[in-house]
């Protein structure tokens, strides 16, 4: 792992001072722009690295530098030819400037910036196409990547990812304006960042422009949300090619987009499946004991992950298959494989969640997946995979070979957890386990995601997916994208398409995306002009090269036949269509600056801004230079013994009494406050643990009223009628007994109010407690009441809510 950072003895100051960023949304697609303002203050020449985050699915088109009033464009060359060349012109003193994709991840990207003469400025921008992705509340959401957390990196890998660990704020500044045009009116745009107010530049809300305000340190990812009217109507854009392409390339002819949001049937929609396997997969590593965000009242991302894990377990249909894994350096699972849905078995999980920590050390989640997928299936049970985790592995490419390889056989949903998890990672596994991924950022609830997610899950499997074209004669079609494995009701489905030869007098065309719903032919199809859009530059030509050209990676890394051929291909395409990929590199040399270098270059690492010192990071370094475990030793536990001890307290005792042994005297008191802060332990000295202990931050989990009705639910669905249930609704469980109606027993009449209480005073949150509700509903049906209507009038009065009981879904 090559953590980057370690400036020269002098410590003196990066050289990059500001990022300016214009972005252009059109409809779904967004054009991004960032400028790079770099000054070199020392006195002889510089060379510098920055470690960029972009988003996973970016299309990198364009790199240039300019010095002073001369601009340099990059070309788009072979990677190890563009290094070579970047290295040579470096040691010949003249200015070069390197853009290149990770080998292991396709978000990160690492900007050389070489030979900048003493006191020169270099204006370095970046240019990258991408679609928006579509949210729960129909949204498409922005991200600008501000926040490159470390990358676990299991040991016996090749090479880490360069990273940066920063504590404070970075010494460069963002400003950021956004523009917005689309064929639907915009209703709205949100951010988790401060916005200048929105100013609508036409009468029909189709323009608008939004700046970010003043001040913003680039310390967190920038999002935001662009709410359109009717978001959900099909589309596509034709875009015209590039006269001067070859003939037959992807870039001479017409590209299409195609987007489509599939409508199932109402009457399918209502039956939601009652079968399958269920694995939740919990990120343990030390990095889950940080905080959701740095707002009022976060919770540590383990706490949150628990909490979400008791919703989850109390809304699974009974007879179903489950399984809980925990993973970090290593792994457990709760049950050597997976065991049915009962009172039993739900009541030993919810034992055993109870108990979890961030205590599993690094982010290994290469080992659990291949466990989890050597078990066998069960029949008419489909396996569903949740993932929970913060995203940051430095052998992505390998964890979504492995999900892809087993595509056939399961589904994975994937959540990422915090900022600066790897959108290369979350959404990848979803990507390519057919699935669904989601982020929970800032001051996100993990719980209405995940449960979005679960509905997803518990959809019927859409099967025997399709798509036909039909174009007028003298055109034909090449599908760039990949097959469509999964389609869900109201998601959004792309499809890039080339078309080919010259209409012989039509001018539309039609696509149509054809499957079956619970062995019920289903046809989503659209109409579209094959003219070609205006004023859509080539975004839609790169965005459809970015899709062709990973699909050839992942070919590449399956080991198929023809690896050279298709690695020319991919080349051939990426310096074609002018977009990054693995095997290729911006590079831009200034012949015309060559100078005399004396000595070698200076080197500085820009920092990315890093939340906070990921303890899993910490454990890796610690592993490499004193193999040990943070576990305390005989003597330690004695002496702390009265006191419950986190794992990030554990951590920070054993790292602290570790510290003089490593670090020089003039460095202790530095690092030792660095680890105090890292750590938040909130102490004074540095080898005092917080005070605080895990069962006390345990007691406010259970303070939310929700989540504790939730806990007491059985698995079949009902409530006993005990003080406990009482106690959530604020009364005694003396006037819940007398109250009960006459005909009903003690559970029909607490599940009767569990059900009031959630619809009266809990609907904000339903998309939380739905299956929980669903559940309970269907168990009171099942119990052949008599009057219902009595028993849930009473209940409004005792509870003082309005509820109906059409409204309960009885």
């Amino acid at each position: 792992m090559e953590i980057c950072g370690l400036v020269t003895e002098k410590n003196e100051p990066v050289p990059l001072k500001s990022i300016s960023v214009e972005v252009l949304v059109q409809d779904h697609v967004a054009t991004v722009s960032s400028t790079l303002q770099y000054v070199n203050e020392e006195e002889r020449p510089l060379e510098a690295l920055f470690v960029l985050p972009l988003p996973a699915d970016a299309a990198v088109c364009h790199f240039s530098a300019k010095i002073g009033e001369q601009e340099i464009v990059a070309e788009v060359q072979d990677r190890e030819t563009a290094r070579d060349q970047y290295d040579d012109a470096v040691s010949s003193g003249q200015q070069a400037f390197l853009l290149e994709e990770s080998a292991e991840s396709p978000d990160v990207f690492r900007l050389s910036v070489g030979c900048l003469s003493a006191g020169q400025n270099a204006a370095v921008t970046i240019i990258y196409v991408t679609e928006l992705a579509v949210q729960a509340d129909h949204s498409l959401r922005f991200c600008l990547p501000a926040v490159l957390n470390p990358r676990y990196t299991p040991a016996g890998s090749a090479a880490g990812i360069v990273s940066e660990i920063s504590s404070g704020a970075v010494p460069y500044t963002l400003t950021l304006s956004v523009h917005v045009s689309s064929p639907k009116p915009i209703s709205k745009l949100e951010s988790n960042c401060t916005l200048d107010p929105l100013v609508f530049l036409h009468s029909d809300h189709t323009q608008a422009t939004v700046n970010l305000s003043p001040g913003h340190m680039f310390d967190k990812d920038v999002e935001l949300f662009v709410y359109y009217q009717d978001t959900h109507q099909p589309s596509a854009i034709v875009e015209a090619g590039v006269t001067t392409a070859p003939p037959g390339s992807l870039m001479r002819d017409p590209v299409v987009m195609i987007t489509l949001y599939p409508e199932f049937p109402e009457e399918v929609m209502s039956s939601l499946a009652t079968r399958g396997e269920f694995v939740f997969v919990i990120d343990r590593s030390g990095s889950m004991d940080c905080l959701m965000h740095h707002g009022k009242g976060a919770k540590m991302r383990i706490e949150s992950a628990k909490d979400t894990l008791l919703l989850l377990l109390k809304s699974l249909p009974m007879g179903c298959y489950f399984n809980i894994y925990g993973f970090g350096s290593d792994f457990e699972n709760f049950f050597p494989q997976g065991v049915e849905y009962n009172q039993d078995t739900m009541d030993q999980a919810l034992k055993r969640v109870k108990e979890i920590e961030a205590d599993m050390g690094g982010t290994e989640i290469l080992q659990p997946l291949k466990h989890i997928y050597s078990q066998p299936c069960y029949p008419d049970h489909p396996r569903q995979l949740f993932i929970f985790t913060d995203g940051e592995v430095g052998n992505t490419k390998a964890v979504l070979d492995l999900v892809k390889s087993h595509a056939h056989s399961h589904r994975c949903f994937s959540f990422g957890i915090g900022e600066g998890a790897s959108a290369a990672l979350i959404t990848g596994m979803a990507r390519e386990g057919s699935g669904h991924a989601q982020f929970i950022t800032d001051s996100d609830r993990m719980q209405p995601k995940v449960m979005q997610s679960l509905r997803f899950a518990l959809q019927p499997a859409v099967v025997n997916i399709s798509v036909d074209w039909i174009l007028p004669d003298g055109v034909t079609v090449d599908t760039l994208s990949p097959p469509i494995s999964v389609l869900f009701q109201g998601q959004r489905a792309l499809i890039y398409a080339q078309l080919k030869g010259e209409s012989s007098g039509g001018s539309e065309g039609t696509v149509s995306v054809k499957y079956s719903l619970k062995d019920q032919p289903v046809t989503n199809q659209l109409h579209f002009c094959l003219k070609p859009t205006e004023e859509t530059g080539l975004s839609i030509h790169r965005l459809a090269a970015r899709t062709l050209i990973r699909s050839l990676e992942q070919e590449e890394r399956s080991g198929a036949a023809g690896v050279e051929g298709i690695r020319s291909r991919m080349v051939e395409l990426s310096v074609q269509a002018g977009v990054s990929s693995v095997h290729t590199a911006f590079i831009a040399v200034n012949k015309d600056s060559r100078q005399t270098v004396k000595g070698p270059l200076l080197q500085r690492r820009v920092p990315t801004y890093n939340l906070s010192l990921e303890i899993d990071m910490m454990h890796i370094k610690y592993d490499h230079i004193a193999p040990r475990e943070f576990r305390l030793s005989a003597h330690e536990q004695s002496f702390h013994c009265s006191k419950m001890m986190s794992f990030t307290e554990r951590a920070f005792l054993k790292i602290s009494n570790w510290v003089p042994e490593v670090t020089a005297p003039e460095q202790k008191n530095g690092f030792m406050t660095k680890i105090q802060n890292f750590f938040r332990c909130g102490s004074k000295t540095a080898t005092a643990p917080s005070d605080q202990t895990d069962s006390e931050s345990k007691s406010d989990a259970q303070k939310d009223p929700l989540l504790q009705l939730v806990s007491l639910q059985k698995a079949s669905g009902y409530w006993d009628l005990d003080a406990t249930l009482a106690d959530v609704f604020g009364k005694m469980e003396d006037e819940l007994t007398n109250q009960k109606p006459a005909q009903v027993d003690g559970s029909v009449w607490a599940t009767l109010l569990a059900l009031i209480w959630l619809y009266g005073c809990k609907i904000e949150q339903q998309v939380e407690w739905q299956f929980v509700a669903m559940k309970a509903a269907s168990w009171i049906g099942s119990q052949k009441v008599g009057d219902l209507s009595q028993c849930v009038c009473a209940g409004n009065v005792l509870l003082g809510c309005q509820v109906t009981k059409e409204t309960l879904g009885f």
